[in-house]
């Protein structure tokens, strides 16, 4: 005989609640409650479970709870349903209990059932604690509306579907975060392909008879640091990746990042520069080089002209200031190198522009430094120095450079922080200008080391592939090759390998990438009102992204690194850039990225001091689940946050080997016993190092 739905929801009762606080409730489960296995919810389901879901009848829903804890008290009497009498003294029996956290309300919905994050009314003492039947737990964990993308199962759920919605998870930035081997880089390659291939199926069934485009218009840019990530978006048709490295081989581009994108700050990190002396002198020098265009090759001639009319722009600017502060009296000597080093450079321009007044401009400045030059011998050597300077003499200079600059144009005046504009310029052109004016500014001796630092690096071979300067790279371009062609025609992802960057710029070189996709998207949205979504992966995060100290002076590279993406981090949804930190030690990553990041997907930690973190990281009352991350199997993750309407244990879905990053274990047992073949030719190895030819970074495990 069959049960009505009132018995049938009487039969899955398993206890009573006998205490209650809005982050707590306990139930006390009756004694014929199913000890391990419950066989009336549908399916054979195990209960009681650690994070299993237990349901409240309140009003007119269901009050869902988790499980956190389980244990067994001695019961003063024996506790039975009904009036029973067994004809026996009843002696105390084991009483089962469990606490749960409430997490949110289950109701009727059409033919269904609907849940929504938080409790606006809790059970009183004595309510009924009842299983979920089959229908309502995955009405709990498929909840939640645009669940576009599924990205795996739930084991706690009976193996219910466990989707997210891109705009979410990618919107409000995500932190993948795991021990080694847990499976986070699997993780990282599934949730981007997935995405993908869900969007290619839709556009295919809108698309109907029409064509469907080869690939959604998206764009995910993978900073890699570790190189594995360009076996899981090879040869594949729908993730195919433009793949970018220091020694593309065969296949890839080459990476580059060339010099005239950085900025100030950038360059000032890298070169180690001081705050008092070396830096402004560094920016100064970044200034003008990039206000002349100083040595671009190949330019065309209206390029050429504007060259000039910049420089002369900037130094008849800096002559009037002097004129108005009285430097040309106060401060006369170095007023009067800075003059003769304007008309060292005016020489090879001289040449090239034989009808723009340059001559003029030359004679001006030697009658005034012939009037006021002065010298004299000590020990030896000739010490030079300039006596002050009349105004009259300084007038007919910013006559004649008057004169030059409307010849071309007019005077020119740049908008913002000229040293962080990206013209281009080439290295040689910077380090002999900064040179220059620190003759000009008699600190020679303060700035000897950064320019022999600079020019070591500029030479430096390995260095030299990625900064190079070279007229084929431009902003349009480069964009182009990394961030994604219109409709993004050849392809959706960028894999940026870092693991051959030398490390004294890779620090660098990541800001400056990240920084430029930043910028780019921020004038993208003013040319065009609408924000152009874009996902930045970065991958080993807490090399990039470490804690720093912030009341230190001098800032190294990984500072300023770490410091682009806490701006990302704060502006990014704003402008379209969604962030992805995949990280193995949690607790070393920046707090101020950390916390602005909405959605975690944690995989196995046992850290004490990552746990702690990641701890902190959620509400009290959601930390439960959190005591199962040090026995997490490795694929087995836990979805929170903003993506997921409750946080729920996910068995992420399988990627073939051939779409996984290469992170795989060393095969140590398989080559000591012979199954696996190595063999050590230590003398090609020998070879191809002194060649200076960088290793492969796909080589076997």
């Amino acid at each position: 005989m069959s049960q009505t739905p009132f018995e049938h929801a009487g039969s899955l009762q398993v206890g009573t609640v006998d205490f209650v606080s809005p982050d707590e409730i306990k139930v006390a489960l009756d004694i014929d409650a199913p000890e391990s296995v419950a066989l009336n919810t549908g399916t054979p389901r195990p209960f009681p479970r650690v994070n299993g879901y237990v349901l409240v009848p309140v009003d007119e829903g269901f009050l869902v709870g988790q499980v956190v804890w389980l244990t067994v008290e001695r019961s003063p009497f024996p506790k039975r349903r009904g009036m029973q009498d067994f004809g026996l003294v009843d002696l105390p029996y084991p009483q089962r209990k469990l606490s749960m956290h409430p997490l949110g309300m289950l109701r009727s919905a059409g033919a269904g059932y609907a849940f929504s994050r938080g409790a606006d009314v809790l059970p009183s003492v004595g309510a009924a604690a009842v299983l979920p039947t089959d229908a309502q737990l995955r009405s709990i964990v498929e909840s939640g509306e645009r669940r576009r993308v599924k990205i795996g199962t739930s084991p706690l759920a009976g193996d219910a579907d466990v989707c997210i919605d891109p705009d979410r998870i990618f919107g409000r930035h995500l932190a993948i975060l795991g021990n080694t081997g847990s499976g986070k880089s699997c993780s990282v390659a599934g949730l981007i392909r997935w995405s993908l291939e869900q969007a290619h199926d839709v556009q295919a069934a809108k698309a109907g008879d029409g064509d469907c485009p080869k690939y959604p218009n998206a764009r995910f840019i993978v900073l890699d640091p570790n190189g594995e990530y360009s076996r899981a978006f090879g040869d594949d048709d729908m993730a195919k990746a433009r793949i970018f490295r220091v020694d593309p081989g065969v296949a890839g581009a080459a990476l580059k990042v060339p010099l005239w994108f950085w900025n100030s700050a950038e360059w000032s990190s890298f070169t180690m520069a001081t705050a008092r002396t070396q830096r402004p002198l560094l920016r100064r020098a970044l200034r003008e080089v990039k206000a002349g265009r100083l040595g671009v090759a190949g330019a065309s001639a209206e390029e050429r002209k504007l060259a000039l009319r910049r420089y002369l722009s900037s130094r008849l600017i800096a002559v009037r200031e002097e004129l108005r502060s009285g430097t040309i009296q106060s401060d006369e000597s170095r007023f009067g190198f800075r003059l003769r080093a304007i008309g060292a450079d005016l020489l090879p321009k001289m040449v090239e522009f034989p009808d723009n007044g340059l001559d003029s401009v030359q004679s001006a400045i030697r009658a005034a430094l012939a009037a006021t030059h002065n010298s004299f011998d000590k020990n030896g050597e000739t010490i030079e120095y300039y006596r002050a300077f009349s105004e009259e003499q300084i007038e007919a200079v910013i006559d004649a450079l008057q004169t030059a600059v409307e010849s071309v144009g007019g005077i020119v005046y740049q908008d913002g922080p000229d040293e962080d504009v990206p013209l281009q310029f080439r290295g040689a052109d910077l380090v002999d200008h900064l040179e220059s004016l620190a003759q000009q500014e008699n600190v020679s001796q303060y700035l000897d080391f950064l320019i022999s630092r600079m020019r070591t690096f500029l030479s430096d071979r390995k260095m030299r592939s990625i900064i190079a300067d070279t007229e084929e790279t431009t902003i349009e371009s480069w964009l182009n090759d990394y961030v994604g062609s219109n409709n993004a025609a050849d392809g959706c992802v960028s894999v940026i390998d870092l693991s051959l960057v030398p490390s004294e710029v890779v620090h660098v070189v990541t800001a400056v990438i990240a920084r430029m996709i930043f910028e780019a998207l921020q004038r993208y949205l003013k040319l065009n009102g609408v924000t152009l979504p874009t996902v930045l992966v970065m991958e080993e995060a807490h090399t990039f992204v470490g804690r720093y100290r912030q009341d230190m002076d001098e800032q190294d590279s990984a500072t300023v690194c770490c410091q682009v993406f806490e701006r990302i981090a704060r502006e990014g949804r704003k402008f379209g850039l969604g962030l992805v930190l995949s990280s193995q030690r949690p607790s070393e990553l920046s707090p101020t990225v950390l916390s602005q990041c909405n959605t975690f997907l944690l995989h196995r930690i046992t850290n004490d001091r990552d746990q702690e973190l990641v701890n902190r990281l959620v509400p009290d009352n959601l930390r439960g689940l959190l005591r199962d991350l040090p026995s997490l199997p490795s694929q087995t993750a836990i979805l929170l946050g903003w993506a997921s309407e409750l946080p729920v244990l996910v068995r992420m879905n399988d990627l073939p080997t051939t779409q996984q990053p290469r992170s795989d274990d060393p095969k140590f047992w398989d080559v000591w016993v012979g199954k696996a073949a190595r063999t050590a030719d230590w003398g090609s190895v020998g070879a191809d190092w002194q060649a200076g030819s960088a290793p492969v970074p796909d080589g076997g495990v």
